[in-house]
């Protein structure tokens, strides 16, 4: 069963970060809410910071979950807040042409599924950014797009996971904006044809958020509304239901390669719509509006970056 929806976010205060609860489109000071009810040492220890709370999470969801419970029966004050990104991710992945019609915008000739894996790559953690944050086109790059896709976080570790297991690794949901430098990703210059992180780890090309929701407020991870707009125009509309490798599989994958810690993202793969399939791409004062069902909106606004003669 589904339990009711809550989401934590992170947020700005005096010059510190501070944790929040968010009920509905709400935000209430976690440290506040915890001062007028009894908590474990546990989580007063973690409470201040989400980071914290989601290494931790399985230490602290229950209590969390409580905690929210409580809260919606209380007359508590929200606080005027724009949310940062979430958490600081121990590591970013994400995962490359994992919806059909995406490979075939981007002409990309897929094996088939039995015969393949899944495609998975590294962003930088320092190219992460928040809820109304800025994302900035280089001056190395003309045709930077945009990709919204469903981010899936690790809250257990895990080597070698089974995929049958994967769901129990998992600890909520992020929006994942993949913001890719399409005339980067592939070069002339080596034998080697692609190069993922020149063309998707530059400073704020990973908007996330706009909040982090625990798994248990999402009754199917893999039937999700994912849309994206630019300027209110709707350009990506599609479903998690149409992913290639599931968000289990390529947990699975993944943990063959490494052992998923904590904190870590993948950013599951993104459907059709974008902006190289079309011809069109980003410009300075473009708005971006990514879209989860049962997540939330993370907007960003697109500006040239001003480099310095």
């Amino acid at each position: 069963m589904t339990a009711p929806w809550y989401a934590l976010a992170s947020y700005a205060a005096e010059g510190a970060t501070r944790s929040a609860l968010v009920l509905g489109d709400r935000l209430h000071d976690l440290e506040t809410l915890a001062a007028r009810t009894r908590i474990s040492d546990a989580l007063t220890a973690r409470i201040g910071s989400v980071d914290a709370l989601v290494r931790d999470w399985d230490a602290v969801k229950g209590e969390l979950a409580d905690l929210a419970a409580w809260a919606r029966g209380e007359s508590i004050d929200a606080i005027a807040a724009v949310p940062l990104a979430p958490f600081t991710p121990h590591r970013v992945f994400g995962a490359a042409s994992n919806y059909i019609e995406h490979a075939e915008e981007m002409a990309t000739k897929l094996a088939a599924k039995a015969d393949s894996q899944p495609f998975i790559f590294l962003k930088t953690v320092d190219s992460v950014i928040g809820q109304g944050d800025t994302v900035f086109l280089p001056p190395e790059s003309q045709r930077v797009d945009w990709e919204v896709e469903l981010g899936v976080v690790i809250g257990r570790p895990g080597r070698r996971i089974a995929v049958e297991d994967a769901q129990d690794h998992i600890a909520g949901y992020v929006i994942v904006n993949d913001v890719s430098a399409r005339d980067l990703t592939r070069r002339s210059d080596f034998p080697f044809s692609h190069d993922w992180f020149r063309g998707k780890s530059f400073d704020s090309f990973t908007p996330i958020g706009p909040w982090f929701v625990p798994a248990e407020c999402i009754a199917d991870l893999h039937a999700l509304r994912l849309t994206l707009s630019i300027n209110g125009e709707v350009m990506q509309d599609g479903s998690t239901s149409e992913m290639i490798f599931d968000a289990y599989e390529q947990i699975a994958y993944l943990s063959t390669l490494l052992t998923l810690k904590p904190g870590d993202v993948i950013a599951t793969g993104t459907p059709a719509g974008v902006g190289m399939g079309r011809g069109i791409f980003l410009k300075d004062g473009d708005e971006m509006v990514a879209t989860a069902e049962g997540i939330g909106t993370l907007s960003n606004p697109v500006r040239a970056e001003r480099v310095a003669a």
